[in-house]
């Protein structure tokens, strides 16, 4: 029985890292584990053009104060996006991907896209240039039941979006169904999905035990077990098209537990242990490094890291960790036993 592995230090293809102070309580938590990491830009204001991303990546790299670390910049996607200052953009270096969010769809989205055909010329020009489009998966409206909303959008918009566009490069972030895991199996080699530990270690039920659990709710919302198991099953296969992004999203406490509190889930300091608990739990450890650090690069087009970290099996659980800051920013561990924990990420 494995008790220890070490694979090639892991990247986070899906990470918030906010700005201000909470940026610069959380970013070493994701430089410890991560090298890499591809930075959401759903900040107030968001970050929509490169001279933005720049400013923001800046105020990364003084956050992180690790040459190790490199922040991946992404833009925000809005109806009136202009397809020129994308291509200059990507073209410099400024920015790695853009970052689709419909508009209301989670948190800082109210200026998304209102309608995906809207930006089908931008499309058109990212699919030339070869620009990534990461997708937040989801259909928008009162008239949509939330633990439908991924599926609606992948039957509806994703598919539609891959036919007219069959060359363009998608990530379905942070999928959360098995309508999603079977499109991105079924699509082209360039479509592509990131998997968080904490939608692969808890379902709807788990929200609710005990009374509502305000630390466990994220947007995409946690669906049924069927699709708990599928997610499993997909990131712990040996596929290429699945890799990790943890969506880490950190909120103040106060923020989570008010009466209209908020979505996402600050994980990146426990990410790797979780991560390790369910590949162990699925008898799939020797994948566990192409999901953290062999998939993704290849995806982007970048090479793997060269130095390493390595995780050791704990014969008692991992205690549940402080929050963090003066903020009280809750960290993720879900209830069920983790036992895995980073020993060395030197």
């Amino acid at each position: 029985m494995t008790q220890e592995i070490t694979i090639r230090r892991p990247d986070d293809w899906h990470l918030h890292l906010r700005d201000g102070d909470i940026l610069n309580e959380v970013a070493s938590f994701t430089v410890k584990h991560f090298s890499r990491a591809i930075v959401m830009p759903n900040l107030v204001p968001p970050v929509t053009n490169g001279r933005l991303a720049n400013e923001y990546r800046q105020r990364i790299v003084e956050a992180a104060n690790d040459q190790r670390f490199t922040p991946l910049m992404t833009i925000y996607l809005t109806d009136n996006t202009d397809p020129s200052e994308v291509r200059e953009a990507f073209e410099a270096g400024d920015i790695t991907a853009a970052k689709m969010y419909p508009a209301g769809a989670t948190t800082n989205a109210d200026a998304g896209v209102t309608d995906v055909k809207k930006i089908y010329p931008l499309i058109d020009v990212m699919q030339s240039i070869g620009m990534p489009l990461l997708i937040h998966g989801e259909v928008v409206g009162h008239e949509y039941d939330v633990f439908d909303r991924e599926k609606i959008f992948v039957d509806t918009i994703l598919s539609a979006m891959h036919d007219a566009f069959p060359e363009q490069k998608i990530v379905l972030e942070h999928v959360t169904t098995a309508d999603g895991v079977d499109f991105v199996k079924g699509a082209s080699k360039l479509v592509a999905a990131t998997i968080t530990p904490h939608h692969l270690m808890v379902n709807r039920t788990t929200m609710f035990q005990g009374g509502i659990r305000p630390h466990l709710y994220c947007l995409p919302i946690a669906k049924r077990r069927e699709h708990q198991l599928a997610l499993r099953k997909a990131a712990t296969s040996p596929s290429t098209k699945f890799f990790l992004g943890t969506d880490s999203a950190p909120h103040a406490e106060g923020d989570k537990q008010s009466a209209c509190g908020c979505a996402g889930i600050f994980n990146a300091g426990t990410a790797m242990a979780c991560y390790a608990q369910v590949f162990d739990e699925e008898n799939a450890l020797e994948h566990l490094e192409r999901f953290a650090s062999l998939n993704g690069p290849a995806f982007y087009g970048m090479p793997p890291n060269d130095d390493f970290i390595t995780l050791r099996k704990l014969d008692a659980p991992v205690a549940t960790p402080a929050p963090v800051g003066s903020e009280r920013i809750h960290q993720f561990l879900p209830d069920t036993p983790v036992h895995w924990q980073v020993v060395d990420a030197s």
